[in-house]
């Protein structure tokens, strides 16, 4: 039975009542409304939005400041119970505002080797959305980095070591709290193991109960005895423990943690006590909705033991589903009150039933964010890492190698959307300042002399060192992150680094040696903020010592990669 009195809530005898009474006295439509955590709505119509579906929470995508508290003052004046108001502050400050500071990836963070800094990445992250109204956040990434063929995960975690993760996590949500900020661990039982995207299929965390117990089982205990006050739950698999808590279950049965009773109610809720607020993460995903019907899977994620849903395909064909499921008997009234208690009760124990729900009424705003690039600045210094150079072919100067090939890989928008920034330009303008000489390659208009007839004294007469620069950055929705040379020929592929000095720097993967493994000289930034890319080219011009540790494996088990 739920005690609000006990962790992660905490709250008084009074304060019990009061949401006691607060259930009991909600009509069963605004119950309903609290299991949804919406998306963002068009700021045309919050006021009928959210009138009529009195959500439980929002979150936002990144936007400009004042849109983004104009729509979240509208929506928690139009909202009979505060809203939580969430985003994904997992780099910083830029996961809510356009404006926002682009912190550093968490693997970068893990780089310096220094909590300190996770501290000021959730302090950061945390402050810029205080500012416009947000109170939530969906991270820290307590995942591990066990497969670097995994597709998003990599650069969004602080690595494969379990220590580091949880001593980075753990200050990352200090840094959180330090500004009001409800942290939310993710991505329950755990990503990373599967080398794919549970954006496109349910996933696998295919570690033995043992081999888990020892891993994310440490981590999620050791949150939940700390008091985490809320967990997303993945569209991942753990078929081991689903196994072990039913041994009769058939495989056919086995199902995502976002949907299994066996995983949530089970594992999560009895065997490590979390009682606190647990939400699906996006439930639009295809690891979501291929697992059953979707008018059975949002009955069964309540059922389940979660609390809220994220995200709607269909709101008002959503919303039916779990009317219909209530009054089918399919989900009981005790388990929607119980669910819209730990709603409330996480929503008193964070002080937003009695905090003033609006902003500013100001038609401008002025954000604080000093020092904030700063500290980008000195992560940035921190955690740039050189991995090998076994030529010793740095430093680079213009007067050892005036003339520079710039090979740029991965810095597109892919159909127009680009998790992080472009590199490219930065880079050409940074390097003109140092007085190299930089030849850019074509991917676009290739010089097909070259790419068939040209041979290593040719390209000699061209450039004195090919620096090749990956932008390939980790998202959601596909299904490898790899290298693409150019399909003619693999054109722009350095078939010549035996001959003519090649240095590469990834600014967005750790793991590009996979595919270039007898690169002589490399190295990994993880972020492809500004700041990360000054670092990278006074690093490589011998201005500042290389400080970086390698928060994991960037040789990908590969012997010839070490050479």
């Amino acid at each position: 039975m739920l005690d609000l009195t006990q962790a992660p809530y905490f709250l008084s005898q009074k304060q019990v009542k009061q949401v006691k009474n607060m259930v009991e006295n909600m009509p069963l439509e605004a119950k309903i409304g609290q299991l949804f955590f919406i998306i963002g709505p068009d700021e045309a119509n919050i006021e009928e939005f959210i009138s009529r579906y009195q959500p439980g929470g929002i979150m936002y995508r990144p936007d400009n400041a004042l849109k983004i508290i104009a729509e979240i003052n509208s929506a928690q004046n139009y909202s009979k119970v505060p809203l939580f108001i969430a985003a994904n502050l997992e780099s910083g400050g830029n996961g809510l505002l356009k404006e926002g500071t682009w912190v550093g990836n968490p693997l970068q963070i893990a780089a310096t080797d220094d909590p300190s800094y996770a501290f000021e990445l959730g302090k950061i992250g945390g402050a810029e959305a205080k500012q416009v109204g947000g109170n939530m956040a969906f991270a820290p990434i307590v995942d591990l980095d066990l497969n670097f063929r995994n597709p998003i995960m990599n650069t969004r975690t602080f690595g494969s070591s379990l220590q580091r993760v949880l001593y980075m996590s753990e200050a990352e949500t200090k840094g959180f709290k330090s500004q009001g900020i409800i942290p939310v661990i993710k991505h329950f039982p755990g990503d990373g193991v599967d080398e794919r995207d549970q954006h496109l299929l349910s996933s696998i965390n295919s570690l033995s109960t043992t081999d888990w117990n020892q891993s994310y089982g440490k981590i999620y205990q050791q949150f939940i005895n700390q008091g985490i006050p809320a967990i997303m739950i993945a569209h991942i698999m753990q078929p081991a423990w689903e196994k072990k808590l039913n041994p009769n279950i058939k495989d056919q049965e086995l199902r995502p943690a976002s949907t299994s009773s066996l995983l949530i109610n089970d594992l999560l809720r009895q065997k490590l006590n979390f009682q606190g607020l647990a939400i699906t993460d996006a439930t639009p995903m295809l690891g979501y909705n291929t697992a059953a019907k979707r008018q059975d899977l949002l009955p069964m994620t309540i059922n389940a033991g979660i609390d809220m849903i994220l995200f709607n395909k269909n709101i008002d064909e959503d919303y039916q589903y779990i009317r219909t499921a209530i009054k089918r008997g399919i989900i009981t009234i005790e388990r929607v009150n119980e669910a819209v208690s730990r709603i409330l009760g996480t929503k008193m124990a964070q002080g937003l039933l009695s905090e003033n729900k609006a902003i500013t009424s100001n038609s401008k705003v002025n954000l604080d964010f000093t020092n904030h690039q700063a500290i980008a600045k000195v992560i940035a210094k921190k955690s740039v890492t050189l991995v090998k150079d076994r030529d010793h072919l740095l430093p680079l100067t213009p007067e050892k190698y005036p003339r520079l090939r710039l090979v740029i890989l991965g810095d597109h928008n892919d159909g127009g959307f680009k998790e992080g920034g472009l590199v490219s330009n930065l880079f050409i303008q940074k390097l003109k300042d140092q007085r190299f000489q930089v030849q850019l390659f074509d991917r676009k208009h290739l010089d097909m002399h070259e790419v068939f007839s040209e041979g290593v004294q040719d390209l000699r007469a061209k450039f004195d060192l090919a620096l090749y620069v990956a932008n390939v950055e980790t998202a959601s929705n596909q299904t490898t992150r790899r290298l693409d040379w150019v399909h003619l020929m693999a054109a722009d592929a350095p078939w010549f680094l035996r001959d003519i000095p090649t240095v590469f720097v990834s600014m967005a993967n750790p793991y590009h040696l996979f595919d270039v493994p007898d690169i002589s000289t490399f190295v990994n930034a993880y972020t492809g903020n500004p700041a990360s890319i000054t670092a990278v080219i006074d690093k490589l011009m011998g201005r500042e010592p290389f400080n970086g540790i390698s928060p994991i494996d960037p040789f990908c088990g590969d012997f010839r990669a070490k050479l």
